[in-house]
């Protein structure tokens, strides 16, 4: 049952790195997609590309290169841990910039420029390709496999501590996220007030970016949650089928990002749209996209 797990995993992460690259495609090519929040939006695809790429590197290292080599197996893992890791902070990223959106409306486009956004994305890669290299700068497991993870070749104190800090930052995002309905049920009062059409509008465009970051969020709970619980009590001795049997529904988070994306943003869509056909369906909304979508 292993073998067919482990092809699954490859399977999709081929899948997760497809649909990471049409996503990123079209927000490279469509120069209307210059906005921080589609900066943000590209940086969670590549991590999810490059996630999918890990993926099959790692299971290209330990079923099909013969023989095995230390730092081919390293190189893979640091290719996971870093691309999850900036996945998990693009969400994070995400979560930030709707709320500030939110909470600093009048000034949310003047202070969250573009150069701004690329400064901190760059930051966030940068710490993310600093955990990713761990593995290669000694936090392995190779020289005492007693030590070993569920997360082969990090030890079980460093998936320990990777599982922990996870959670916290999950923690951190679901705190921005009631703070942004709460923020999102003061506005709803206060447009209940005023019954304009515009402040209608606004409604409508706040409570469509609640429902996208909704899905995001409790997609990713669901997906890695039990994983991330699992890694902090289980150790090598535990059966592999169990770490790749809660492995597989942690990948499909990348999986369904692009789907949450292409089905929920109409600018994407749209996008999609031109590409794959070259028209647009009349059933698109032409309302101008404001600072409350996602």
């Amino acid at each position: 049952l292993r073998e067919p797990l482990a092809l699954a995993l490859c399977a999709t992460g081929t899948a997760v790195a497809g649909e990471n690259r049409l996503v990123l495609a079209v927000l490279f090519y469509t120069p209307s997609l210059r906005a921080p929040m589609f900066l943000l939006i590209g940086s969670l695809a590549l991590a999810d590309l490059l996630a999918g790429l890990g993926l099959v590197a790692n299971f290209a290292v330990r079923y099909l290169l013969r023989p095995p080599s230390e730092a081919a197996e390293l190189a893979a893992a640091g290719l996971l841990l870093a691309a999850f890791s900036a996945s998990v902070c693009s969400l994070l990223a995400i979560t930030v910039d709707r709320y500030l959106s939110l909470y600093n409306a009048l000034t949310y486009h003047s202070e969250r420029t573009l150069g701004f956004t690329c400064a901190m994305v760059l930051l966030m890669w940068l710490l993310c390709l600093g955990v990713g290299l761990l593995p290669l700068l000694g936090w392995n497991c190779l020289r005492d496999q007693s030590s070993c993870s569920i997360l082969r070749p990090v030890t079980k104190d460093n998936a320990a501590v990777l599982a922990v800090t996870f959670l916290l930052l999950f923690a951190l995002m679901m705190q921005l996220y009631l703070q942004i309905c709460k923020i999102a049920f003061r506005h709803a009062q206060q447009i209940a007030v005023q019954h304009q059409f515009i402040a209608t509008a606004q409604a409508t465009s706040t409570r469509k970016g609640l429902s996208t970051l909704s899905l995001i969020l409790g997609t990713f709970a669901l997906c890695w949650i039990p994983f991330a619980i699992y890694s902090l009590v289980a150790d090598s001795s535990y059966p592999a089928v169990y770490t790749y049997s809660l492995a597989l529904p942690a990948t499909c988070n990348s999986l369904i990002n692009p789907i949450i994306y292409a089905f929920r943003n109409p600018d994407i869509q749209k996008s999609l749209w031109l590409a794959c056909c070259g028209c647009i369906p009349s059933t698109f909304s032409s309302r101008p996209r404001t600072s409350s979508d996602v």
